[in-house]
């Protein structure tokens, strides 16, 4: 009997710009990775008009800010959506499963020493501190994470795609 190779791998990628994190996102779709398997992270606090919001209607949430249209767009293919307030990084929006593992390490307080609610929700997926500790810093530099959680042969391919969709850096972990 043939065993199912298990969902334990992660592949993250930093992007320094939403443009570059969107055109990974959409070609990791093309290449037949699910939706329900990628995240998002970034923050937008830079608005003209100081005003910053969301909601969330059912399965739909909209963004006012910046980078509203970016957002908004990602909300109708990503699986859960989120904005946390997190000290020492600011304001940050998280768009798929990545939510629910964020949740849970808040409301378990499985909160891992120096770390961010995200930083906890990334290091309860197998991601190791040393890596979270330099994922907090991009997003404190404005960068934004894209993450894919799957089989070890999606996490290489993941890879492969955010590479050439100029990450400017890329690491697969396993859990």
């Amino acid at each position: 009997m043939e065993e199912k190779e298990k969902d334990d791998s992660s592949v993250v990628g930093v992007f320094d710009a939403h443009e570059k994190a969107e055109d990974a996102i959409k070609a990791l779709g093309r290449a037949g990775i699910p939706m329900r398997q990628l995240s998002i992270v970034g923050k937008d606090y830079h608005s003209e008009e100081q005003v910053v919001g969301y909601y969330n209607a059912g399965d739909r949430m909209a963004y006012w800010g910046k980078l509203g249209a970016f957002w908004g767009g990602l909300w109708g293919v990503l699986f859960g959506a989120a904005f946390f307030w997190v000290p020492g990084i600011g304001p940050l929006i998280v768009g798929g499963p990545l939510v629910s593992s964020i949740v849970a390490a808040l409301e378990g307080a499985a909160m891992v020493g120096g770390l961010s609610a995200v930083g906890a929700g990334l290091f309860s997926i197998g991601i190791p501190k040393d890596s979270v500790l330099r994922y907090e810093t991009a997003l404190r530099s404005d960068r934004f994470l894209v993450l894919v959680r799957g089989t070890a042969a999606q996490a290489e391919l993941a890879r492969e795609i955010m590479d050439r969709s100029k990450a400017t850096e890329t690491a697969v972990h396993t859990a």
